[in-house]
């Protein structure tokens, strides 16, 4: 077993994330490395790239959803994210295989059955074989099919309760955006080579590698958080990880017990924290991958300032590799918000302000400390 400190951590997941140290590359690159991009949100999706490239001018998320080398889909805990076609494929195949649409919680709710679903998967799968729709158009297509006038309002839902369960069978993701409406489509259609959903025994060690080389050391239960908020039954996920064999090592870090790739070992083992100050957007997958009840990355009394009302994420002022504060611009400043009064040297904050700033095209940027 390997054991480290939690500064290692910290220092290999904020150079493995491109936060220390950005990327020449590719928003697909950084989609990857990853493991998808929270686009709920499309500006936060396209902050996270741009503040882990060193070229303001690199072509972003839209551009590659556009291109269809990222698909943007219902993923990671029912959210909206951009990701690699490999990586989205085993997402929605290991997302699926909870079957979460099955259970009678999930059919009180929204008022389909599973035959219903599976008949929805079908009709859409046609509909959309060949064709880019808006969400009204696609629910028109479907209502006049019998059997689904009872599922009009869920359907036009603009949370996508429904249409969730047809995107985590492969029916359906987002395609490009006509105007201010969301389209829909099959992934086969909008990206080149979809090889459609492997087994989830197949899929586990292409999204487990992708977690843990970003987001590692973490445990069976940590990735089942952030895939599906533990929707997946817990013998299920361990058994994905020990089928992986050799290729996890097992990590000490100061007493929590976690996994990574075999191939990091050495760099977890060699990492030091630089000991600076980064500022990452909201939605930032650096916390949405440990997720905000990690305490050592996020303490406890400070979560509800990072995890708010609706949903939303904070931006984050990140010292150390941990979360030290939040920021949010009014006109022409950002303004920190330091946790437990916490002191950061004006200047150091500052260079960070004018990183962000650079990155992400918002010259002039001021700095106030609330």
């Amino acid at each position: 077993m390997l054991s480290v400190g939690w500064d290692q951590v910290f220092a290999w997941r904020l150079g493995r994330q491109f936060v220390a140290a950005p990327t020449g590359g590719s928003a697909e690159d950084v989609a990857a490395r990853l493991a998808g991009v929270q686009a709920q949100v499309a500006s936060a999706a396209e902050t996270a790239v741009a503040v882990r490239s060193t070229d303001a001018r690199a072509l972003g998320v839209g551009e590659a959803l556009g291109a269809g080398t990222l698909i943007k889909t219902w993923a990671m805990r029912g959210t909206l994210h951009a990701m690699v076609p490999e990586q989205a494929a085993a997402a929605l195949s290991l997302i699926g295989s909870a079957r979460t649409w099955e259970k009678p919680s999930w059919q009180k709710t929204f008022g389909a059955t599973p035959e219903q679903v599976a008949a929805l998967v079908e009709v859409v799968s046609g509909v959309l074989a060949d064709q880019v729709l808006t969400r009204d158009e696609l629910v028109e297509a479907v209502l006049a099919e019998p059997g689904f006038a009872h599922l009009g309002e869920q359907l036009r839902s603009g949370w996508g309760a429904v249409l969730k369960p047809l995107a985590w069978q492969g029916a359906l993701c987002h395609g490009p955006a006509r105007g201010s409406k969301v389209t829909f489509t099959a992934p086969a259609g909008l990206t080149p080579g979809w090889k459609g959903l492997p087994e989830p025994e197949s899929a586990a060690p292409t999204l487990i590698s992708a977690y843990l080389g970003a987001y590692g050391p973490a445990t069976p239960e940590a990735f089942d958080a952030w895939l599906s908020r533990n929707s997946v039954r817990k013998t299920v996920v361990r058994g994905w990880f020990a089928a992986m064999g050799e290729a996890l090592t097992e990590v000490d870090v100061e007493g929590r017990i976690g996994w990574i790739p075999s191939e990091f070992a050495d760099d977890l083992a060699a990492a030091t924290l630089d000991r600076g100050v980064q500022l990452l957007g909201p939605f930032d997958q650096y916390v949405l991958g440990p997720g905000t009840g990690d305490t050592v990355l996020l303490p406890a009394e400070h979560r509800s300032k990072v995890s708010r009302t609706a949903g939303w994420i904070s931006p984050l002022v990140l010292l150390d590799g941990r979360i030290a504060g939040t920021w949010e611009q009014v006109d022409d400043e950002l303004v920190v918000s330091l946790f437990d009064g916490r002191k950061i040297p004006k200047r150091t904050l500052s260079a960070a302000v004018n990183r962000f700033a650079e990155a992400t095209c918002a010259q002039g940027l001021g700095l106030r400390v609330g």
